[in-house]
């Protein structure tokens, strides 16, 4: 379980985060959605002890993870995968599976096999360099590397970025198989509040730095003003 507690961050005189809170637990889906400028992608690089908070805490289990270096909350079982995908092009599929395993105890051979078989279309390019992958594929193998450490937490931005819809749908579909087999406490940060709103447990809307609704997802998907004025969402 992850807990943030009164988190407020700033960039210089910019307030990124102020006084937020929110609980994610194991095998559900915790939507973080609102506009451009909210916090989101700020919220998951602090979690992951990327950014340092101003004041609140942030924990794992009973444990917080404040003053905690990103590498020891990587060891700890929070998986990041950032907005953008990041994979390293000159490298095989393989080589950047590998990548992930090395600061685990994960078994490498069972590690890899374990990825090849929750997305086969990895082990069909097993070989290949990444730069030849399509973006959805990217996005998978980004998924992967961060799955074969076995974390406890799995931190998500933007996944969905700039893939098409039907790649969207079928990636937001293995996110929550994901999330329900592996008992994952996953927290999605998207833009793309509809796609997130499908697939998520819990939602919380962040609006310039601060909560402005949580609860669960389907309330917070019928909530008209919700939909209307923070997160985009208007029927025609």
């Amino acid at each position: 379980m992850i807990r943030v507690e009164h988190l407020s961050v700033s960039y210089g005189a910019v307030k990124a985060l102020q006084d937020v809170s929110l609980e994610a637990t194991p095998g559900l889906i915790t939507a973080v959605l609102g506009a451009n400028g909210a916090g989101k992608t700020t919220l998951l690089r602090t979690i992951s002890g990327l950014v340092a908070p101003q004041s609140g805490n942030i924990l794992l289990g009973d444990t917080s993870l404040l003053r905690t270096p990103a590498e020891n909350i990587a060891r700890m079982g929070v998986a990041h995968v950032p907005e953008g995908r990041g994979v390293i092009e000159e490298l095989t599929v393989e080589e950047n599976l590998r990548l992930g395993a090395l600061a685990s105890k994960v078994n490498m051979s069972e590690g890899l096999e374990a990825q090849y078989a929750q997305f086969p279309v990895l082990g069909d390019r097993r070989k290949m360099h990444c730069a030849t992958l399509s973006g959805g594929e990217r996005q998978m193998l980004a998924m992967a590397r961060a799955l074969i450490s076995q974390p406890r937490v799995l931190l998500l931005d933007e996944p969905s970025l700039g893939l098409a819809p039907l790649v969207t749908a079928e990636l937001m579909k293995s996110i929550r198989q994901l999330c329900e087999s592996k008992n994952l406490t996953v927290i999605l940060v998207e833009q793309n509040a509809k796609s997130a709103l499908r697939i998520a447990h819990n939602a919380v809307v962040l609006h310039l730095g601060s909560v402005v609704a949580s609860g669960d997802a389907k309330t917070v998907a019928d909530d008209e003003d919700l939909r209307r004025y923070y997160l985009g969402l208007v029927e025609q």
